[in-house]
C-alpha cells in the first residue's frame, strides 16, 4: 500500500486535510531519510518553482495573501538567490 492512498479522503471528492497533508509528507520525507521538512516547506517550495516557471508575483503574492511582492518574494527566497546569484558574478 502506498503512502498516498494510505492517507487519501474518505469522503470522495474531498480535499485531505492539513493533518493528513502533514502525515503524508512526514511519511515520505521519512522513506526517503529526509529530515526537517513538513506543510510549511511545501508551500514555499511550490511558491519558489511557480515563481520560475511564470514569473508572476502578482498571483502568488494573492495565493499567500501577502502585503506586497517584496514580502513574497523575500518568503519564496528569490530575493536570496539575487543575492546570492550577484556574489557569484562579482569581480573586482
Amino acid at each position: 500500500m502506498g503512502v498516498f492512498s494510505y492517507y487519501s479522503s474518505r469522503k470522495e471528492n474531498r480535499p485531505i486535510t492539513t493533518v493528513q497533508a502533514y502525515r503524508i509528507i512526514s511519511e515520505a520525507a521519512k522513506r526517503i531519510v529526509l529530515e526537517e521538512i513538513g506543510t510549511h516547506t511545501m508551500r514555499k517550495t511550490f511558491g519558489y518553482w511557480h515563481y520560475q516557471q511564470y514569473k508572476d508575483v502578482a498571483i502568488l503574492q494573492e495565493i499567500f495573501n501577502h502585503s506586497s511582492p517584496s514580502v513574497t518574494l523575500r518568503y519564496i527566497g528569490i530575493n536570496q538567490d539575487n543575492i546570492d546569484k550577484s556574489y557569484m558574478n562579482f569581480s573586482l
